[in-house]
């Protein structure tokens, strides 16, 4: 079954994208073409979007989904008037919130995504700039300064889960791949294990990794089945000989496999 889902927004369109993604996940059987418009600000957008959900729900022989985060009055109600199945998402929650708190919201378009707290801005860009840095085992004398530090064969996905773990909780993040040559010693390099509290360790089923190399490498020893066996297998003896935490990323998301990094190292977000 094909659904279309519209994530429409006077703002960015991330608040609804979200929570609506996070719905729809919920319903495996049924396949969405997911569409988000940021910014539909004006009466004519507002127009032209209405025609192009009408649209969608008469291809689809079934109502659009349109989740919106519309702060505008006017707009919203035209939007509402499309043959979708609307669910707006700041009068489902900001209503019963205001009258638990007996107070009116300021409905401000962009407010959950502007820089209000500068400290909180400035971290995020720290972050980001020190997993960029420190990525690929570029710089391990900056590790003291580091929060986590993540170990795993090349493209087991250290270096994405660093910038999100960077992006969405302020995390100071480096990473170290482990390399062939560092694998013929019997243990991890001597600068791991002097940071060794701050290692977490990401594998990867060997046929997973070796589909994911063989595109960068084709027909490569680096994209091996048996290569990619034999890093994974000696990483996965590293972590168990140093009691290091790990996770398996063969099926994970980026936001799961930060969630759970967080969870596991005792890390506090520096930003909400």
């Amino acid at each position: 079954m094909k659904r279309t889902a519209y994530f429409i927004s006077d703002g960015t369109g991330i608040t609804a994208e979200t929570l609506g993604n996070s719905l729809l996940t919920q319903f495996e059987n049924i396949d969405f073409e997911e569409i988000t418009l940021p910014y539909i600000d004006t009466v004519e957008k507002a127009k032209q979007t209405v025609e192009r959900i009408n649209k969608s729900c008469e291809d689809d022989g079934g109502a659009a989904i349109v989740f919106d985060t519309i702060v505008n009055e006017e707009i919203r109600a035209l939007i509402s008037a499309s043959n979708g199945f609307k669910i707006d998402v700041f009068s489902t929650f900001l209503k019963p919130l205001e009258r638990e708190l007996n107070t009116e919201s300021t409905y401000t378009v962009g407010k959950s995504h502007a820089i209000n707290e500068v400290d909180k801005y400035r971290a995020r860009i720290e972050s980001v700039n020190f997993a960029l840095d420190n990525d690929d085992g570029a710089r391990t004398k900056q590790y003291q300064h580091a929060d986590i530090i993540l170990v795993g064969v090349s493209r087991s996905g250290k270096t994405p889960t660093c910038l999100y773990l960077a992006l969405q909780f302020g995390i100071r993040a480096a990473n170290y791949p482990l390399t062939p040559e560092d694998m013929e010693a019997p243990d991890i390099p001597e600068i791991l294990k002097q940071h060794r509290h701050k290692l977490y360790g990401l594998t990867i089923d060997a046929f997973q990794l070796a589909a994911i190399r063989n595109e960068r490498r084709p027909n490569s020893r680096y994209s091996s089945l048996d290569q990619c066996d034999f890093e994974t297998r000696t990483v996965e003896r590293y972590f168990k000989q140093n009691r290091i935490g790990y996770i398996d990323t063969t099926n994970a998301s980026i936001e799961e496999i930060s969630t759970r990094i967080m969870a596991d190292a005792g890390l506090m977000r520096r930003i909400v």
